[in-house]
């Protein structure tokens, strides 16, 4: 009885953590390390054990949503032609944007809060990547024009990264009923 509660507390935690990915957090190495956290804990007997193989796939999910996310993000960035200075502006700008898109959202809860991080992350590497073009003495439309891509690649980033996120829930909760 004890080992379904905890497994069923790992995989809430690991929703929970999931979701992080919308406000630019790590949520899914969050997940890779409440699951060998849970892993280590877990007697080897026990029903609901994660073995060293579900944590190493974990490990190699978690690699690639970031590339998927680091891919698309630096992809539409350096495609609109945008500088290394503006694609760390529009990451930074894209964490701010998450965090404050995510307080904002609170009075729909859930829902409201998640698709607030993911817009106003979206904003925020937009802003960054404007600015970034900016200081690195651009014009407004060129600035625009990469900021644009900064926004659309994050949006296609965090989606992907959440995609991935999302088998590693599946995989957890598989390794788990196994």
């Amino acid at each position: 009885m004890i080992q379904a509660v905890g497994a069923l507390l790992l995989v809430l935690m690991s929703v929970f953590l999931w979701a992080l990915n919308l406000v630019s957090l790590p949520g899914n190495w969050l997940v890779v390390v409440a699951a060998a956290m849970y892993a280590y804990f877990t007697p080897a007997d026990s029903r609901a054990d994660l073995s060293a193989w579900t944590i190493i796939g974990l490990i190699a999910l978690a690699a690639a949503g970031e590339g998927v996310e680091l891919i698309s993000s630096s992809a539409g960035t350096r495609k609109a032609g945008g500088s290394r200075r503006s694609a760390v502006l529009a990451l930074c700008g894209s964490l701010a944007g998450g965090l404050f898109g995510l307080s904002v959202g609170m009075p729909l809860p859930i829902v409201g809060s998640m698709v607030a991080a993911l817009l106003f992350g979206g904003l925020g590497a937009l802003g960054g990547a404007v600015l970034g073009e900016r200081w690195k003495g651009r014009t407004v439309d060129q600035s625009l024009r990469v900021g644009e891509a900064a926004f659309w690649g994050r949006i296609f980033g965090t989606f992907g990264k959440a995609i991935v996120g999302a088998v590693m829930l599946l995989v957890l909760c598989i390794s788990l009923v196994l």
